[in-house]
């Protein structure tokens, strides 16, 4: 596309490279803004003439309509907030509010990442495109992600609050906020593309991941701290005085940064000190710029070319000694293919932090509410507690076990072209994922009974047979998901992945289905005296579950043969 626009200009030779070197409104880069959303445009649209491309598009207006009721809730609570705290004249508390937006901002992404299918930018770098133009467009992309408009939705909710409170200060709160929001756009684009880096080498994704486990660890210490202080305070009530000099030293430390400053610039135009809000401006500017110069860091190197991956340099290639059957965390020697399966797919999680995320962060959020819970005295009056910790652990099974050939990338073609029997692939996924499962549940039922305490004999058998009846249900849905709506999975990568949105939609829906079956079986039984029943009728349950679990298991050769090429263009995606 550049290329056209250049020759239509009438530039050749070192004219065309200039002028794709040009600013960012230069008119090779207008050809290119105009081309880039033509080409967006006819993908949507040549889309829409495949079934599975209508219900893409769906799932997408599903997710939008459910990211805008969130953000719907949003507005509406921080707009309540600030206008009670402007207009009752409680400054001070505002950064609360700033703050909510900014960990909304930074922090859903990566929850959301998984759920979203993004545009990989890196591909235009193929064209002269200048690096301006490339910035600009990392930008715009960031505006339209659906993160960025919840975080959006929640400063227009704070402008709201403070336009009702004080009406004559509308437009400074509104270019407050602004500034506010771009900072916050920089700093979530520039993470990304940091973290995107450091996840593209094996020894970087390691440390990172190493890091990161280690950060979720430490918020286990959290709630005994936590519970510790309210302790000592019962015993040594603390002062005024203390209190107060505790808020003041928290005060000073957040004065610097931009929630601080954003909350003191409204402040101090309320107050008609024009001279103090252009200053706190001024300051809010600094963090700008550094948040511009971390994202225009990376990207300069992205533009120069770099290109990052798991590839051993050449002299480390040759030092290499041939791997032995005894290398890696497990070995298997020669047990076959499904040993093999498992071994690769192990190594895969272990060194793939978005699996560990997805695995572990449940488990996390298990410990902290769980924890939250045990400091009431109620213990026995919530028999559910332990279902629901291990019903919410499993929720990060959702992108392992319903995409479970989504890891193999361009392997997917020796798997469907192998002597082995796609049957047997899926096996060995099956048992391996079977095993996470097992893992994962025994890790939330201890640390339920352990923070909760240990429920009745009753509910803890039920629990146990709705995970015999959840595992085959669960296989048995990964399978058909896997191999009629597979995509690929980024191993390195939290925020750009190529996740179907409507195979993440079908996959949540599946969860709860299933979590219904057990829920109803549970609460009819109870409603009737007879709790105990539930767990035989889980049982008997299994049986089917099982059933059809084997037969799509044997039918895997024959669908995968159907699709083998939609198979391969799926998830042999080269980023």
């Amino acid at each position: 596309m550049a290329g056209i626009a250049a020759a239509e200009s009438g530039q050749t030779g070192e004219g065309a490279v200039r002028g794709a070197t040009g600013g960012i409104f230069a008119p090779l880069a207008r050809a290119q803004y105009a081309a880039l959303a033509l080409m967006r445009w006819q993908a949507f649209r040549n889309s829409l003439h495949s079934t599975r491309g209508v219900f893409e598009a769906a799932a997408s207006g599903v997710n939008y309509l459910v990211y805008g009721i969130m953000g719907l809730g949003i507005t509406v609570g921080l707009g309540a907030g600030a206008y009670s705290m402007v207009s009752g004249g409680r400054w001070q508390l505002l950064p609360i509010l700033l703050w909510a937006v900014f960990l909304i901002w930074q922090t859903m992404p990566l929850v959301m990442a998984s759920f979203q299918q993004q545009f990989d930018l890196a591909g235009l770098l193929r064209f002269p495109l200048g690096f301006a133009p490339f910035y600009l467009l990392h930008l715009i992309f960031g505006v339209v992600d659906s993160t960025t408009l919840l975080g959006c939705l929640g400063c227009f909710g704070i402008w709201a609050g403070i336009t009702l409170a004080l009406p004559g200060q509308c437009l400074w709160a509104a270019a407050v906020l602004l500034v506010f929001g771009l900072f916050n756009l920089l700093l979530s684009r520039a993470l990304f593309a940091w973290l995107d880096r450091w996840l593209a080498k094996r020894k970087t994704r390691e440390i990172v991941s190493m890091l990161f486990l280690l950060c979720m660890l430490g918020l286990q210490f959290l709630n005994p701290a936590i519970q510790g202080q309210r302790h000592r305070a019962h015993i040594l009530p603390v002062t005024g005085a203390q209190e107060g000099h505790e808020l003041t030293v928290l005060q000073k430390a957040q004065i610097w940064l931009p929630p601080g400053l954003s909350k003191s610039a409204i402040e101090f135009g309320a107050h008609h000190r024009p001279a103090e809000s252009l200053s706190t401006m001024g300051l809010m500017s600094l963090w700008i710029l550094a948040a511009a110069a971390g994202l225009g860091v990376r990207l300069r190197a992205l533009h120069r070319g770099e290109l990052l991956s798991d590839t051993p340099k050449p002299n480390a290639a040759v030092r290499a000694k041939a791997p032995s059957a005894a290398g890696g965390l497990v070995s298997f020697g020669g047990a076959g293919p499904i040993a093999a399966i498992i071994h690769k797919d192990t190594l895969t999680v272990l060194r793939s932090l978005p699996m560990l995320y997805a695995l572990g962060a449940p488990l996390v959020m298990v410990f902290i509410l769980a924890s939250l819970m045990a400091g009431r005295h109620h213990r026995a009056a919530f028999p559910l507690a332990l279902p629901l910790c291990i019903a919410y652990a499993l929720l990060g099974f959702t992108q392992l076990i319903y995409n479970n050939l989504g890891t193999e990338g361009t392997g997917i073609q020796l798997l469907l072209y192998s002597p082995t029997p796609m049957r047997t692939v899926m096996l060995a996924k099956n048992i391996f994922h079977g095993a996470l499962f097992c893992v994962v549940s025994a890790l939330a039922g201890c640390v339920g009974i352990l923070r909760l305490g240990r429920p009745a004999p009753v509910w803890l058998v039920i629990t146990a047979a709705w995970l015999v009846f959840a595992l085959p249900a669960h296989l048995t849905a990964g399978n058909l998901f896997s191999l009629i709506m597979p995509h690929a999975t980024n191993l390195g990568r939290i925020g750009r992945q190529r996740g179907a949105q409507g195979s993440a939609l079908l996959g949540m829906l599946a969860q709860v289905g299933i979590l219904g079956v057990g829920a109803m079986v549970a609460g009819i039984c109870s409603l009737f005296g007879k709790a105990w029943l539930a767990a035989p009728i889980l049982l008997a349950l299994t049986i089917p579950a099982c059933f059809v679990w084997m037969r799509v298991l044997a039918n895997s050769d024959s669908i995968a043969f159907r699709r083998r090429d939609d198979l391969i263009s799926a998830i042999a995606k080269v980023d």
